[in-house]
């Protein structure tokens, strides 16, 4: 990966990872929470919830390979602990990838489209591939929304701003710009763009 980046390819890599697309503000979409070991994403689901924007809100993934907790279970229980209703969450726990998060919770993504509701994904901000896989193995999925939140790494919050500097977030940011790149360009990710505000 590449030692010095100039000021241009940090706003065109920062530009190109960031997944935020978020829904319209009165608008209730399914949220589809990419597994992970921190809180953010139960925070968000549960507020937006809570605002009558959640009426589904499907959890994913399995055991995690740094602390050992089941990701799609805490999540649920960081929901039902926030106020959200066990009867809107739909659990994955089994999944050990980004790509298995959806492949093992299709049913649930098909049960949102058939309610007529949109998907938002919700996922670390730079986490490209979390939308091309989920358009790459939910080809029906229509137009759909994303909201990022930032993480921490050894202290540190990885921002827009910051991850240039954050050795942790410098690692993750740059394999997901080289990473996707080349997976759209060899045909094994869909392509996808942001038109409107929406992914598409």
């Amino acid at each position: 990966m590449t030692d010095e980046i100039s000021s241009g390819q940090v706003a065109e890599i920062t530009a190109f990872v960031d997944i935020q697309a978020p829904p319209p503000a009165d608008q209730a979409t399914a949220l589809f929470l990419f597994g992970t070991n921190q809180a953010p994403p139960a925070e968000i689901a549960a507020e937006r919830f809570h605002a009558g924007l959640a009426p589904l809100i499907i959890v994913t993934g399995g055991v995690n390979r740094h602390n050992g907790i089941v990701e799609g279970r805490t999540f649920q229980r960081q929901l039902m602990d926030r106020g959200v209703p066990e009867a809107v969450i739909r659990c994955e726990d089994r999944s050990a990838s980004t790509w298995q998060n959806v492949e093992f919770s299709l049913a649930y993504l098909h049960e949102a489209l058939r309610a007529g509701l949109t998907i938002t994904t919700v996922s670390k901000w730079y986490h490209r591939r979390t939308v091309h896989i989920l358009k790459t193995l939910l080809h029906d999925v229509g137009a759909f929304n994303a909201i990022g939140w930032e993480p921490v790494y050894a202290g540190k919050l990885v921002t827009r701003a910051d991850w240039p500097s954050i050795p942790d977030g410098r690692r993750r940011v740059l394999r997901e710009w080289e990473e996707v790149s080349r997976r759209v360009e060899d045909g094994s990710l869909a392509t996808l763009e942001r038109v409107n505000g929406s992914w598409r």
